[in-house]
């Protein structure tokens, strides 16, 4: 009897290490988080910064990783009602899965642990005229996550001292999804691969873009400007 409860117990523990070996909190390959992701739940210490018309409730469309290991966030912000599409820079610090960006703010973000394939979790720590919050991120390639992860999701809340009440089910809120894969999106894929191409090759490429990507240039020169002068 005794033998087959050590048989068992060996069995949940390999089971255990084997659900989670693709878990990664360290030495990350940010080429990995590169592609198409979904905002599933945000959460803060202060309770304003995830609700309805805070800036800082973000719905993720995409993230592109550079060579350099800085990256660049695709998302869409609600104004006035109207999903608003936004691009950021993001520099890496000193250390490794930990980046700054100006965003509403100083802002400091790191990966606390992602599987590359299907979720990544974010620390964020914003100040702004001394004034300072945290929140938690989780993005997911798909929206609809297992409730394990939520669970794990809402035990990391607990550990940063975010209360229950202040997590937000964005799915359950509308998150801009009407936006995604629109010709504003397929423009934008456009002019990051014009970008990430050679400085030889900048303007063949450009040359070639859709005449969608050529209006979203236009329309969104602010915020593109960094994108090309961070190529060059």
């Amino acid at each position: 009897m005794k033998l087959l409860l050590l048989c068992l117990g060996l069995t949940l523990v390999c089971a255990h290490h084997e659900g989670n070996h693709d878990v990664v909190t360290s030495n990350f390959d940010i080429s990995k988080i590169s592609g198409e992701w979904h905002t599933v739940f945000l959460a803060s210490d202060v309770k304003e910064m995830i609700e309805k018309g805070s800036i800082m409730r973000g719905f993720m469309e995409s993230i592109h990783a550079w060579d350099n290991s800085s990256l660049t966030l695709k998302f869409h912000v609600k104004v006035n009602g109207e999903c608003t599409e936004m691009f950021l820079l993001c520099h890496q610090a000193n250390e490794n899965g930990v980046y700054n960006v100006i965003y509403a703010g100083f802002n400091t973000f790191r990966i606390i642990e992602v599987v590359y394939s299907d979720y990544i979790i974010f620390h964020l720590i914003n100040v702004n005229n001394k004034q300072t919050f945290e929140m938690l991120i989780l993005l997911a390639r798909q929206p609809d996550v297992s409730p394990k992860l939520k669970e794990r999701f809402e035990e990391l809340c607990q550990e940063y001292g975010i209360p229950e009440e202040n997590i937000l089910d964005v799915t359950k809120v509308g998150g801009c999804l009407q936006a995604r894969g629109s010709d504003d999106a397929q423009a934008s894929r456009q002019l990051s691969e014009c970008c990430s191409s050679s400085f030889s090759s900048i303007f063949p490429c450009m040359a070639s873009v859709s005449k969608a990507a050529l209006q979203l240039a236009r329309s969104h020169l602010d915020s593109l400007l960094w994108l090309f002068c961070f190529c060059w």
